[in-house]
């Protein structure tokens, strides 16, 4: 049996992976609060030590008051989603859950506007310096 979960390759992924297989399974079926509504958790994060878990989630509706109403409920109801985990969750250190909301696809959803403006600036450009665009133009 190893002594520190430093010499089993990987663990820490795994660990994580099934925390949030079964916070997901959880926080729908065990958790009743009507200000959470749906919600994915898009990773988890764990401690070497496993004594912190960061959990990242999205809302169906992005709006910051929704957000914020279901950030306080998650963090007010960690220790009973952590105490139903522990059920499920076999380890010795079962960590304290922390949740963060996860702004990466509200980050990607900018960036691709960003790009399309670009690209369409840039089409809207190209029109004006060298009048329309050929067909042949359009296949290259």
């Amino acid at each position: 049996m190893a002594k520190n979960s430093k010499s089993i390759p990987g663990r820490g992924l795994r660990v994580a992976d099934q925390i949030q297989r079964d916070l997901s399974v959880i926080i729908s079926a065990e958790l009743k609060d009507p200000r959470v509504g749906m919600i994915t958790l898009t990773e988890v994060q764990v401690t070497p030590d496993y004594a912190h878990a960061k959990v990242f989630f999205t809302t169906l509706r992005d709006a910051p008051d929704q957000v914020a109403a279901t950030l306080n409920c998650l963090n007010k109801a960690a220790g009973f989603l952590r105490m139903h985990l522990g059920k499920c969750l076999h380890i010795h250190t079962l960590p304290q859950l922390h949740f963060l909301h996860d702004t990466s696809t509200m980050n990607g959803i900018a960036m691709s506007k960003l790009i399309d403006q670009a690209i369409a600036s840039n089409s809207a450009q190209d029109i004006a310096e060298h009048g329309n665009l050929q067909e042949s133009d359009l296949k290259d």
